[in-house]
Formats: structure tokens, sequence, C-alpha cells
């Protein structure tokens, strides 16, 4: 009797051992999904400031304008500003 309670421990022990470490292993996979996801996400955050710092200072866009447009740009008013729906609208002849 003795014997068969052993042996029957033993196999519930292996068993309980199987399930657990099953689980286990799945929980470290969604683990290490979840951190590289975070990863990720916290790579292109830090990205998206780097650009928003770097493009949105004044002094940057001077010199951005300076070192690539060397006046070529033209002030207009907002009235004059349009907004194209369709490109057929466009009036090429009387671009200044």
């Amino acid at each position: 009797m003795t014997r068969k309670f052993f042996i029957l421990t033993i196999l519930i022990l292996i068993i309980s051992t199987i399930l657990i470490k099953n689980y286990t292993k799945k929980l470290d996979e969604k683990i290490f999904s979840v951190k590289e996801n975070i990863n990720y996400l916290t790579s292109i955050e830090e990205l998206v400031k780097l650009e928003h710092d770097y493009l949105s200072s004044p002094s940057k866009l001077l010199d951005f304008y300076n070192l690539y447009f060397d006046n070529e740009l033209k002030y207009t008013l907002k009235k004059n500003i349009q907004i194209i729906t369709d490109i057929n609208q466009i009036d090429f002849k009387n671009t200044d």
C-alpha cells in the first residue's frame, strides 16, 4: 500500500512539474514579447522627441532656411493661401 502511495505521489509531482513548466514558459514568452514591444515603442518615442526638439527650435529653422532655401521662399499672406482638394484646381500660370 505504501509503495502504491509513493508511486502515485511521484507521478503527481512529475505531472504538476510538467504543467508548471509549460505555464511558466508561456508566461516568459509573453513577458519577452511585451518587453520587446516596450523597447520598440521607447525607441520610437525617443526619435520623435529628438526630431521635435531638433526641428522646433527657431534657430534651427532659420539655419535650415539659410542652408537649403537661400532666399527662395517668399512671404505670403494667410488670406492668399488656398486649400487644394483637386489637382485640376491648380493654376500654374499665376505662380510668382
